[in-house]
């Protein structure tokens, strides 16, 4: 039986917004092992109550779901959803405001990292289930995943298909039984590759990158966070480089004077990993893991280029000296002994090739071309593996395609899985 509760009902502007509380087991293959909280907003249009179900399956690891603000006529993603759908926006376990990871670990690391490995894709997927049971009784949902909430809904048409009625992808089609290694290699060499076009866009930016690698390496420099800025973390400014207007971002934070509260505000803001994100960090790479342990694959397979040239960037790497307790994140360094537990983890398979070779869900991808931190080739390579699926090759739109046009994205993967036609209307 699903325990469910209900929270507060609140109509934003005719988005009407209801908050569930549902409880799960933490460990779905023995439920002996006690029960989790996993919440999630039910949000509807109030002139469109009677519609089919929606659910968004958010990026991440580690990361809440969206929190809507704003009414129906919001030209962003949502907005379109709520002309079709009753929209649940869930928080994968472990986050927002679902029973939480913890704080720093006190037990050992084992058992730690035991527990961890219960908040997975296949554990996210089961959760679920329970929440569409608890809301929407026995009726199908359309799930919508973006980005690591697409590698889940991958996970979903393996474990538990039959609960879903459209499958739609934005950026989030993940390798199936690939190694991490190839993602990782991957994504190295597109981050030279953008390292290398940004300073062809912003050519002076080069010297002033590599003052400020010899500037940190005199100095103790400090963060508001009270953590070090050392040259790792300065080149982890590259994440920028993966989202549409990156280049600006990056550079407009790259033209302040180092030395100043406001230079050192912006590098926090846009190296955002601490506590907060303990599921981002320590679970990562597990995202890739269909099947094999990941032995710090970024770390593993940085390329030489990285030794020879300071100025380039990396990306969404995740890399041991993060969680070290002086050059590192310090806020991650209590959980340094977990990760390389899990590091070591050989991880059971996510996806069935055979059950998705035999999908009979209406299944649309949008697979972004010039994506930094979802290898486009191998999302082809799972696309073809679905025979439902189709796809838009996207050039226009970088990783972040659904959060800075979403309405256009959303519209055009509906039209897709239904064979219908578009229904947005762009602004030129």
């Amino acid at each position: 039986m699903v325990e469910t509760s209900s929270g507060a009902v609140v109509n934003l502007g005719g988005m009407v917004v209801a908050e569930h509380e549902v409880t799960v087991p933490v460990d779905h293959a023995d439920p002996s092992r006690g029960q989790i909280m996993v919440f999630a907003r039910e949000v509807w249009d109030c002139a469109r109550a009677d519609l089919p179900w929606l659910l968004y399956l958010h990026g991440g690891p580690g990361h809440e779901s969206t929190r809507p603000t704003w009414s129906p006529i919001s030209p962003d993603w949502l907005g379109r959803a709520l002309r079709d759908y009753r929209v649940v926006l869930m928080d994968a376990r472990g986050t927002g405001r679902s029973t939480p990871i913890g704080s720093a670990p006190d037990a050992p690391a084992d058992l730690v990292a035991e527990r961890l490995a219960l908040f997975r894709a296949d554990s996210v997927v089961r959760d679920a289930e329970y929440v569409r049971r608890a809301v929407c009784g026995d009726q199908q949902w359309t799930v919508l995943g973006e980005s690591a909430g697409g590698f889940a809904l991958v996970t979903y048409l393996s474990i538990a298909p039959e609960g879903v009625r459209e499958a739609l992808f934005a950026g989030g089609l993940p390798s199936v039984g690939g190694s991490p290694d190839e993602v990782y290699r991957r994504t190295h060499t597109g981050m030279l590759d953008r390292s290398r076009r940004y300073y062809a866009r912003y050519p002076t930016d080069r010297d002033r990158v590599a003052r400020l690698h010899e500037w940190l390496a005199g100095r103790d420099v400090r963060l508001p966070s009270g953590d070090r800025l050392t040259s790792p973390r300065l080149r982890q400014l590259g994440i920028l480089l993966g989202v549409n207007g990156g280049e600006e971002q990056l550079h407009y934070l790259l033209e302040r004077d180092p030395t100043s509260p406001a230079f050192l505000h912006d590098v926090t803001a846009a190296t955002p990993w601490g506590t907060r994100d303990i599921g981002h960090v320590v679970l990562h790479e597990a995202c890739w893991a269909d099947g094999y342990s990941t032995g710090w694959s970024a770390q593993r397979t940085m390329p030489t280029d990285y030794d020879a040239d300071s100025t380039l960037f990396t990306g969404e790497h995740v890399y041991p000296w993060m969680l070290d307790p002086i050059d590192g994140y310090r806020d991650l360094a209590p959980w340094g002994q977990v990760a390389e537990v899990l590091a070591e983890r050989r991880w059971p398979r996510l996806y069935d090739e055979g059950r998705l070779r035999r999908c009979t869900v209406p299944c649309a991808a949008v697979i972004y071309a010039d994506d930094a931190y979802v290898p486009a080739d191998l999302s082809g390579e799972t696309a073809g593996l679905i025979p439902t699926m189709t796809v838009w090759e996207d050039h226009e739109h970088r990783h972040d395609g659904l959060d800075t046009d979403g309405d256009h994205v959303l519209d055009r993967l509906i039209a897709l899985a239904r064979g219908t036609q578009v229904t947005t209307a762009r602004m030129v």
